[in-house]
């Protein structure tokens, strides 16, 4: 019996373990881009500060999610940008944010395709991938 529940255990930590969301790039935004442009990808920021709630929602609820994480890896390389840390004020300004969570959706040379304000959920965030 305690070899089954050990198997069983296993098995289901190494499912959740594969189940991933959006994997964010630890970089620059310059170094963001070049990986974009050598992967041929699109680029997903979320603009995001430490005080607001509904960026933590997004954070937690939507950007962990295995079906949104399988869409935004695949199409993009995926910036979190604190707008109010390091590069984050100018590139906030860059495109235009003034609300949070501000979501932006730019081509590899960071020309912007679409800019969405406001928190989204899973049907939304997928919709807007395509």
């Amino acid at each position: 019996m305690r070899i089954i529940i050990t198997i069983a255990m296993l098995v289901v930590l190494s499912v959740s373990a594969s189940a991933q969301g959006i994997k964010f790039f630890e970089g620059s935004y310059a170094e963001a881009q070049a990986k974009a442009q050598a992967e041929g990808k699109a680029i997903f920021m979320d603009f995001y500060t430490a005080w607001c709630g509904p960026c933590k929602m997004m954070a937690k609820k939507y950007f962990t999610l295995e079906t949104v994480g399988s869409v935004y890896n695949t199409k993009y390389i995926c910036l979190k940008v604190d707008a109010e840390k390091g590069e984050g004020p100018k590139l906030a300004k860059k495109y235009g944010v003034n609300a949070y969570p501000t979501l932006v959706y730019a081509k590899a040379d960071g020309t912007p395709t679409n800019v969405v304000k406001g928190a989204k959920n899973e049907e939304e965030l997928l919709n807007l991938a395509k």
